[in-house]
């Protein structure tokens, strides 16, 4: 998996929103440098996941309605790219041929999907409100390294 640019952009977005206030679309497309022919669809994933709300009319736009300490950057990619898995095979329903064929384990697979959960779970660790203010996120290993400096 990677950050896609619909993920970038989802991202930027909710940095703009992060003030609280509501915006119009092309503020946030003007202040965050996003084309408007994308930000509508990534605005209705949003909206549809709970993050944003939309205000349709003439005083219409855009508000942040979740705590950004409560989203994560898992959950911004999740809401945004169906494509999350780094191989094809990892894909719930996605038939691995080449286990068909040799009707065995495939060693590779077995490795990635490894990989994939540690991607995932390292996603789930970061707050939107620690990557957009840039707050350093509190590691269990950084932890243990301040007690023994202090011991």
């Amino acid at each position: 998996m990677i950050i896609t640019n619909e993920a970038d952009y989802a991202l930027r977005i909710m940095r703009a929103l992060s003030d609280g206030e509501q915006h119009t679309v092309s503020d946030v497309c003007e202040q965050e440098s996003i084309p408007k022919q994308f930000a509508y669809k990534i605005i209705r994933k949003l909206s549809d996941g709970g993050v944003i709300q939309v205000t349709r009319g003439v005083r219409g736009g855009i508000k942040l309605l979740a705590n950004l300490k409560d989203v994560t950057l898992f959950d911004i990619v999740e809401m945004t790219d169906a494509e999350r898995y780094i191989i094809d095979c990892m894909r719930p329903g996605n038939r691995c041929v080449w286990m068909e064929t040799n009707c065995k384990f495939c060693q590779i697979h077995g490795r990635l999907m490894e990989i994939q959960t540690v991607l995932d779970e390292e996603l789930k660790k970061e707050s939107l409100y620690n990557l957009i203010t840039d707050q350093p996120r509190k590691s269990k290993s950084a932890s243990k390294k301040s007690k023994i400096k202090t011991e």
